[in-house]
């Protein structure tokens, strides 16, 4: 039998003997194609070539490249685990034309290749053609001998390719195979297509013709050729089995996810789902993609928390999903030398994921376990769907994939209509300024000296109040000032606005933020102090210089910061957000863990390092091209104009912004590192301070050791060996209180056991247990269980005004009674509620009085589910 790894390798060599340059893979995510979420085609990487934009010292090309269609136009994820042919991920391969061959030489070498080094039955495969397209029939018909009765005629929506509305297009030429009579299903063109008999294996596309606006078609100068042919379709084929989803690849990796979930059936659809998904969870992430709530990121994460929901289905309670990253390497790391280099990364990221996930995922399926069992009909309701969305974060496609293993569908209008309303009230806390900026319709652009000077005299060009344009602004009214040049900076990039003044012979206006609209035109958000400003008047436009180089300085220290974490933490470092203001700057960065003390201060020590250096920040303007030739990094996903401001930092850090920076490195000072937390999974955050704020930070920080020195009666050197000793002796006090306190509710346990009641066999119990916490209720709870035997427990404690209740079921009842129906009931009767596990549950309330009346209502309880 011959291998996935074997056909891939055959294919490649098959072409590459027959001068087709060998090309790499892709990476998952296309580069500066904003019209693709991800590559979803072979053809994606040459599409420049295609248009004739881009020259390569190559006519013909050959590749096996990665593919995800999970979101955006191409989205196959609910089709994943239900159908034998759909993932999520897939190898494409291709041979493409660069105005080289065409018809006549790609069909040729697609025969040669099935049926010679193949060696498939050519009475097995079926052709297609456009309808239209003769010369393809007769080089099919009459020149590779083809039985006319496997042939048939398409329409355009099967045999017609278009890059787009307009553009590049032409006819396509699909190698079916036949899988034979026994499988249901009609041939390419007849109404039983749609069976699965005939299985499409190789599309070969013809690049003929330029469509216009109007839908003519001109022939192309240089009409090329793109193919594509799956390899997991083409080795079911070589294989023999029907499902892709039983290769050999796929075999491994779903034996490999049934050890790890501990499912005995192979079968089960939920095992090639995770099989499937560990492949496009893997890829995406070393190419970058982060599980995140937004773009990408939010689809990773979608089919991320799909595998896990249904490693839950399967019964698997642990997180299960990082131990397939080692099986899936394993098996694709020849081919894919970056997963083995990247193995240890995407375990970190996926288990963090995972973690993040679990902790959410049982209250999750609670609410919609609820929600299912209370419908009247078959459909969920949009606020269910949309509670889980927001709170839980459930995909609602994965809230779907659950609804339809239960016959159910979802209320999507009513999710619509609640997100909708969140949108609205995330609208209505919106600030004055970014409200009022948002409701402007502005063109032109603002000439931005801000750069070289802080100070310049301008001419106001347009003045709006309330969001609608006016001549003048009066003392005392907020209104947004637009003038013909500023040293004004918009906030964009991560930076904020500048502040300063407007000033007339008459006026004076305070601008509380510089907000950036359309093409580049400043637009100064605040409040007239005195005077009036009128449309026409020149003014005095002063930046505050002060807080310009704060911030300058925090921004400048961003890059350094970039720039050292790449270097310490590894170059999957991305950039994924920043804040800079004059108080200090937020960095958000792709990491997959907490960044260690240790690391951080190493961090720090190398950014002052480079401050120490005073480098001169150096600007220049040039193509993105060029820029990019350069070194200069440009920020993940970003979309650039063709000419860019390049800031260079000595030979540390060359970026891509547009921002105010300083004139020399040393203008920061001193750059501390203040806090570094996780903002989601594989996202962290540092926050840092500069300049003088920099230094006032230091100089608090060695007050309060001085004062913390003296309470613990030491010098400061002594401090931590102080409180080392401090902390030893409250544990051991703490540890002594806790040994006490559960023999106490042992003692009072043992005493409690003869209050319990028998009601048909079963001994029920419900105390008040004073002075326990609650880590000594569910202690005293096992110690009545293992004492009662058969029984239903109920005990209850108050300290602060606040209730602690505890309920327990021996597992020979749990069938009849369920701990977490009864403490949800009894909860309510002290303002509080609670769930759990059908042998053990808990529960808090804010009514101590009512203690009495709930310990009294478990015997009605009881009784009421017995009866």
């Amino acid at each position: 039998m011959i291998t996935s790894a074997e056909l891939r390798a055959s294919f490649l060599d098959y072409f590459a003997q027959r001068q087709h340059e060998r090309v790499v893979s892709s990476p998952l995510v296309p580069a500066n194609d904003p019209t693709l979420l991800f590559t979803n085609a072979g053809m994606v990487q040459f599409k420049e070539l295609f248009l004739g934009r881009e020259r390569r010292d190559y006519s013909r090309a050959v590749s096996s490249q990665r593919c995800v269609r999970a979101g955006g136009k191409h989205n196959d994820l609910e089709n994943v685990g239900y159908t034998a042919r759909h993932h999520t991920f897939f190898e494409m391969l291709g041979n493409f034309s660069f105005g080289d061959y065409f018809k006549r030489e790609a069909i040729q070498f697609a025969w040669e290749y099935l049926t010679q080094v193949l060696s498939l039955p050519p009475e097995r495969l079926w052709i297609t053609v456009y309808e239209d397209d003769d010369e393809a029939a007769d080089i099919w018909l009459k020149e590779i001998g083809v039985d006319a009765a496997r042939f048939s005629r398409c329409g355009a929506k099967d045999n017609f390719w278009s890059m787009g509305d307009t553009g590049p297009c032409g006819p396509c030429s699909e190698i079916f195979f036949d899988h034979g009579p026994e499988i249901p299903g009609g041939p390419p063109g007849s109404p039983d297509e749609d069976g699965d008999r005939y299985v499409e294996i190789w599309n070969l596309v013809f690049m003929q013709f330029d469509r216009d606006a109007e839908g003519k078609l001109t022939p192309l100068p240089r009409p090329s050729v793109d193919t594509g042919m799956g390899l997991e379709r083409l080795a079911a084929v070589m294989q023999g089995v029907h499902s892709n989803y039983d290769i050999d690849l796929f075999r491994h990796l779903i034996d490999a996810a049934a050890e790890v979930t501990g499912c005995a059936d192979r079968a089960d659809k939920s095992l090639r789902v995770i099989a499937d998904h560990i492949r496009s969870t893997v890829f995406l992430i070393i190419d970058g993609v982060m599980p995140s709530n937004e773009g990408r990121g939010y689809v990773l994460r979608r089919i991320m928390r799909r595998a896990i929901r249904h490693g839950y289905r399967l019964g698997c309670s642990e997180i299960f999903f990082h131990r397939l990253v080692a099986p899936l390497v394993a098996e694709m790391g020849e081919a894919y030398p970056e997963l083995v280099s990247s193995q240890s990364n995407v375990e970190r990221v996926v288990k963090l994921e995972e973690e993040r996930f679990a902790e959410t995922l049982e209250h999750g399926m609670g609410i919609l376990d609820e929600a299912i069992s209370a419908l009247s009909g078959d459909r969920i309701p949009g606020e269910t769907v949309f509670k889980l969305y927001d709170t839980y974060g459930f995909p609602v496609d994965l809230t779907a994939d659950i609804a339809r293993e239960r016959g159910l569908s979802l209320d999507m209008d009513g999710f619509e209509q609640a997100m909708a309303q969140q949108k609205e009230r995330a609208r209505a806390a919106s600030q004055f300024g970014a409200a009022q900026t948002r409701e402007i319709q502005v063109q032109g652009e603002t000439d931005f000296c801000g750069y070289e000077r802080l100070q310049e005299e301008a001419t106001v060009v347009a003045l709006y109040r309330e969001g609608q344009s006016c001549d003048v602004l009066e003392a005392g009214e907020e209104g947004l000032v637009i003038l013909d040049i500023t040293p004004f900076y918009g906030e964009s990039g991560g930076q904020v606005g500048d502040r300063g003044w407007l000033s007339t012979e008459t006026g004076r206006f305070e601008v509380a933020d510089t907000q950036k609209k359309g093409e580049g035109v400043m637009i100064h958000v605040g409040r007239v102090l005195e005077g009036v400003l009128t449309v026409g008047d020149r003014v005095d436009a002063r930046v505050d210089a002060e807080r310009r180089s704060a911030t300058a300085m925090n921004h400048s220290a961003t890059h350094l910061l970039h720039a050292a974490l790449r270097e310490l933490l590894g170059e999957h470092v991305q950039q994924k957000g920043s804040l800079v203001g004059p108080e200090r700057l937020r960095f958000d960065f792709s990491h997959f863990e907490p960044v260690a003390r240790e690391q951080l201060l190493e961090i720090e020590r190398l950014v002052n390092r480079e401050v120490r250096a005073n480098h001169l920040v150096e600007t220049r303007i040039m193509s993105l091209d060029d820029a990019k030739a350069s070194g200069a990094m440009a920020l993940f996903g970003e979309k650039y104009a063709d000419q860019v401001r390049v800031l260079r930092m000595g030979d540390f850090s060359t970026e891509l912004c547009g921002g105010t920076h300083v004139k020399a490195v040393g203008d920061i000072g001193l750059v501390k590192i203040v806090g570094e937390t996780g903002i989601a999974a594989g996202v962290r955050r540092i926050e840092a301070i500069t300049g003088a704020t920099a230094l006032d930070w230091v100089e608090a920080d060695e007050d309060r050791l001085l004062r913390l020195a003296g309470l613990l009666k030491g010098g400061r050197e002594d401090v931590d060996e102080r409180v080392v000793q401090l902390v030893e002796r409250a544990r051991r006090l703490e540890k002594e209180l806790e040994q006490l306190k559960g023999k106490l509710a042992s003692s009072a346990g043992q005493d409690l056991a003869s209050q319990a009641q028998e009601i048909e066999g079963i001994k029920v119990l419900a105390a008040r247990l004073d002075g326990a916490d609650p880590k000594s209720l569910r202690t005293t709870m096992d110690q009545l269980k293992d004492k009662l035997g058969s029984a239903v427990i109920v005990l209850a404690t108050e300290s602060d005004g606040k209730v602690s209740l505890v309920a327990g079921v021996t597992k020979d009842l749990t069938g009849r009674l369920k701990a977490g129906d009864l403490i949800r009931e009894v909860a309510t009767l002290v303002g509080g509620k609670g769930g759990g596990r059908p042998d053990m549950a808990q529960a808090g309330g804010s009514d101590p009085a009512g203690i009495p009346g709930a310990l009294a209502s478990v015997d009605g309880w009881v009784r009421g589910r017995l009866s």
